[in-house]
């Protein structure tokens, strides 16, 4: 039977189409060459915009970046002095004198001695140099305040105070300044003595002891001044002794950047303040508290500042300063921005010949301030305070051991003994800290 090929049956083949395929013409050595330096010249100008968008966005990005970094500064620490420390120091020295009789014969040779004119120059240029090193610290203080005249026009008035750096941390500078200085300012200034002039801001004020701590960033402050200025080390003054020799800086002269030289005159010991003791520094060098001044040992270390407050008639052609060493521990509060706690009081130990007479151990209220936590929560003149925050306390120290523990709005349960008809009875007060 014959084979029979349907339609279907057909075999389809596939339709060929023509192929092409585009070559690239193979590039010339003018155009590698071309391309090349196109590219190159692309990377050089590319490379040029990142470098002065690095160098424009830089400070902007630092700025920024720092500023989170700064919420976990490092703190700002003091160290303390130990007064027994000091006195037990002494007690050494004089026991060593009396079995050395080489201090008498040292003595006796130095004031033998002709002294002459190159001596006395030498002298004072070594305490020459201790200024001028020192001056390198020392700060002016603007405080300017905006009033209005007769026609209702803005005026600037602006006072001058010295300051000193105590410390650089944190990419700022921190200046010790009277309180005056930054009281109702409405801007504040710090110049230096090459005229670089910046803002400044209050870390913190105390107005008892009528000081305060203003901070300027370095971030304005060109690398070579960053260089120069120097911040002036804290000293013990609780080593300081009657005849020692001072140098007064900041501003004496009642002109900031003025100096001065004298001598320790006396020492008072255990003098009463509010909320603790301290001792007064009298010297016959001249000072000026309303401007400024700062005293320092022969070492260059400040150990004081100028008071006014403890002049009387009696001592009017002495200057007064409140030794450094029993402020420290307020310092460091306000150098980290964190304000003292108040009580509000003044007091003394209950010593053995009162405790002898019947008067419980602990801290003899003299006087307290008005309107202050002490005395809104009603402790008296006379009382006697025994426990704070369930501490007993019976020397001063422990009462400002805890009054440094305790923070500006806390709440501490504060016992004291009020003298009665026949004995002394014991009344718990709430006392709501405050800050200095």
């Amino acid at each position: 039977m014959p084979d029979h090929n349907g339609p279907d049956d057909r075999k389809t083949e596939p339709r060929r189409f023509i192929n092409e395929k585009i070559v690239k013409q193979p590039m010339s050595k003018e155009d590698i060459l071309k391309r090349s330096l196109g590219l190159l010249a692309t990377a050089v100008i590319f490379g040029f915009v990142a470098a002065v968008t690095f160098v424009i966005s830089r400070p902007v990005a630092e700025r920024w970046f720092l500023r989170e970094a700064t919420t976990e500064a490092t703190p700002v620490t003091i160290p303390k002095d130990d007064p027994e420390a000091v006195s037990n120091e002494a007690e050494v020295v004089s026991s060593e004198a009396q079995t050395e009789p080489i201090e008498e014969i040292l003595k006796s040779a130095m004031e033998k001695y002709p002294f002459s004119m190159s001596d006395l120059n030498v002298l004072y240029g070594n305490m020459k140099t201790v200024v001028q090193k020192a001056d390198k610290g020392i700060v002016t203080v603007h405080s300017v305040k905006t009033q209005k005249d007769w026609f209702n026009n803005p005026v600037e008035n602006s006072g001058l105070y010295a300051g000193v750096i105590t410390a650089t941390a944190n990419q700022e500078l921190l200046i010790l300044t009277p309180e005056k200085a930054v009281e109702d300012a409405d801007a504040i200034r710090v110049a230096f003595t090459d005229g670089t002039e910046v803002q400044g801001t209050i870390k913190q004020t105390d107005k008892l002891s009528g000081m305060a701590i203003v901070s300027i960033s370095t971030e304005g402050l060109g690398r070579a001044l960053l260089e120069e200025v120097k911040a002036i080390e804290l000293g013990n003054s609780y080593s300081v002794k009657q005849g020692d020799l001072v140098i007064a800086i900041g501003g004496p002269a009642g002109m900031v950047h003025s100096s001065g030289y004298g001598f320790i005159s006396y020492i008072t010991k255990n003098v009463q303040v509010t909320d603790g003791m301290t001792r007064i520094l009298y010297s016959d060098v001249k000072g000026n508290a309303a401007t400024g001044t700062f005293l320092m040992n022969t070492s260059g270390q400040i150990i004081g500042w100028i008071t006014e407050e403890y002049k009387n008639d009696g001592n009017k052609d002495m200057t007064t300063a409140m030794a450094i060493s029993d402020y420290k521990n307020i310092l460091e509060k306000m150098s980290n921005g964190v304000a003292y706690p108040y009580f509000g009081m003044k007091g003394q130990e209950v010593s053995a010949a009162m405790n002898s007479s019947g008067m419980p151990l602990g801290v003899y209220v003299v006087e307290v301030n008005a309107d202050s936590p002490a005395y809104n929560a009603g402790i008296q003149s006379g009382d006697i305070i025994t426990s704070m925050g369930g501490k007993t306390i019976v020397t001063m120290k422990d009462f400002q051991i805890l009054l440094e523990k305790s923070s500006t709005g806390q709440v501490i349960p504060v016992t004291v003994s009020r003298s009665g008809r026949e004995e002394f009875k014991k009344i718990q007060f709430q006392v709501t800290i405050g800050a200095r």
